[in-house]
């Protein structure tokens, strides 16, 4: 499994989000595809004050905080 974060380079908010998925990358062995929103119009246009905005395929799992119990039971449920 592969999510997305949509991302910016000089946001701490994205940095933070990203060490946070560490763990639940070991845990659940999914691989985070990082986007800089800046770098396309489109995106930047879609998720502007969002970011750092977690998703897996269209499916936002959360925004602006990683919210640990919502992604542990995402996780699950794609298990």
């Amino acid at each position: 499994m592969k999510l997305t974060l949509m991302s910016r380079e000089y946001c701490s908010l994205c940095h933070k989000m990203r060490e946070q998925l560490h763990p639940f990358q070991a845990e659940f062995g999914f691989e985070v595809d990082v986007v800089d929103v800046d770098a396309d119009a489109d995106l930047e246009a879609k998720y502007n004050e969002l970011v750092p905005v977690l998703l897996d395929g269209d499916t936002e799992i959360c925004h602006w905080f990683l919210d640990e119990e919502k992604l542990r039971a995402y996780l699950r449920g794609k298990k």
